[in-house]
């Protein structure tokens, strides 16, 4: 079970990253 919840928060934690350097790729 703990993988499950280690995998969504890594899987959670790209996907903002990802949107967050195509909205402001000045940042990155």
């Amino acid at each position: 079970m703990f993988d499950l919840i280690l995998g969504a928060c890594v899987a959670v934690g790209l996907f903002v990253y990802l949107g967050a350097a195509l909205l402001r790729p000045d940042r990155f």
